[in-house]
């Protein structure tokens, strides 16, 4: 055997070898690493910000109607309790081609409405709508959602003594479903001597209102009734007591009010609040391009495209520079221009005074579109 003795010098230089390979393949390893995970950040931040920008760009209230055979969401003949001025099916209503559209927005889609997955949302909760019959609508509708959709229970109705608070109450999720009628939000109180006053400055009912999960307000209309209307016989402001005034003044005194409410009274953690946009009309059909047409009676299809020939009217401008000086979340259902394109939607003379009504909106039908829109912000906020 030969034995070959190996210089101690040669042994450093080879020990010394090996562990620059081995540094080499740690920093290969380190420079592959870093590339990954800079080249990850960079993919799944800028997906990221491309899904916000998404869901950003998606705006619910700008679309189009569109025929869908699978609507309506419900039968409203089997839905009790649906207002005289709303049951438009009950009074002699024959075309159903107006409960055949559904909103479909520009850049995505509605979620399909899943009337089990709201009552789970709503279980154990207070949901109140505030205002005139345009909220009175959008909660009869709401009210014929969940019924249609709460086949294991029984729904509970109960009005209060005057008929102003009225309760839809589903005992198998601890769900009610209130309206309550206050046409201007704000106060009207008798007093002796003059009568009823309508007091631009005053909100009695919040403690109630604060008692909500979900509150949805609303009010114009009855802003601008005529004398044989309106149920108010002056208007005080402060101390200031005068038997008429501006209306549109009233009105943005009465709204700011509220507003001033809000910013000083809600709490986010509790009360989820939304804001019902005015809704339109469809007396003139001058307002649709259609002069010769005197009011909604035959109309049978919505208006295509996104626009109304008329624009929106002057009270919707008002009306959102007021609510810009809400500080607390909220959300403003925006349906407007939507809800312009639905002339087809009013309850005409299909209605229980059997006059034309061009003004209230059939249940179901157009409502039904309002509070799919409401669910649809709701999945929006849980996300």
């Amino acid at each position: 055997m030969v034995v070959v003795d190996v210089p101690s010098s040669f042994s450093h230089i080879e020990t010394y070898s090996y562990y620059l390979l081995d540094m080499m393949v740690v920093y290969a390893w380190i420079i592959v690493v870093t590339i990954f995970v800079a080249y990850g950040v960079h993919y799944y931040g800028v997906n990221a910000l491309q899904e916000k920008e998404d869901e950003e760009s998606c705006n619910f209230y700008e679309g189009s109607w569109v025929r869908d055979e699978s609507y309506p969401l419900y039968d409203s003949l089997a839905c009790p309790n649906i207002d005289y001025q709303f049951d438009c099916l009950k009074y002699g209503r024959q075309d159903l081609n107006f409960l055949k559209y559904r909103w479909q927005p520009n850049n995505c889609d509605l979620p399909r409405w899943d009337g089990k997955d709201f009552l789970e949302k709503l279980r154990g909760k207070k949901i109140m709508f505030v205002g005139d019959s345009i909220g009175h609508d959008q909660w009869q509708s709401l009210v014929c959602l969940l019924h249609a959709s709460a086949t294991q229970t029984p729904i509970i109705h109960t009005d209060s003594e005057n008929s102003s608070i009225h309760n839809f109450t589903i005992p198998g999720y601890g769900t009610s479903v209130i309206f309550m009628r206050q046409q201007y939000l704000v106060d009207i109180d008798y007093e002796d001597k003059i009568g009823r006053v309508l007091k631009l400055d005053s909100i009695k009912n919040g403690e109630l209102w604060k008692q909500m999960d979900i509150l949805v307000f609303n009010t114009w209309f009855w802003w601008n009734r005529n004398d044989s209307g309106k149920p108010w016989d002056y208007i005080q402001i402060a101390d200031k007591i005068v038997k008429d005034m501006d209306r549109i003044e009233a009105f943005k005194l009465g709204l700011t009010t509220w507003v001033d409410w809000v910013n000083a009274e809600i709490d986010p953690n509790k009360n989820k609040l939304f804001y019902q946009g005015i809704t339109p009309t469809h007396w003139k059909g001058a307002d649709w391009n259609e002069p010769q047409v005197r009011n909604c009676s035959m109309e049978t299809e919505p208006l295509s495209g996104s626009t109304y020939p008329s624009g929106l009217p002057p009270q919707v401008l008002i009306m959102e520079d007021i609510l810009k000086k809400i500080s607390k979340p909220f959300h403003l259902l925006n349906i407007t221009t939507l809800s312009q394109l639905r002339k087809d939607a009013h309850p005409s003379i299909y209605n229980g005074h059997k006059t034309m009504d061009c003004l209230h909106w059939c249940v179901g039908g157009l409502p039904d579109t309002w509070n799919l829109l409401m669910y649809a912000t709701l999945i929006s906020d849980d996300h």
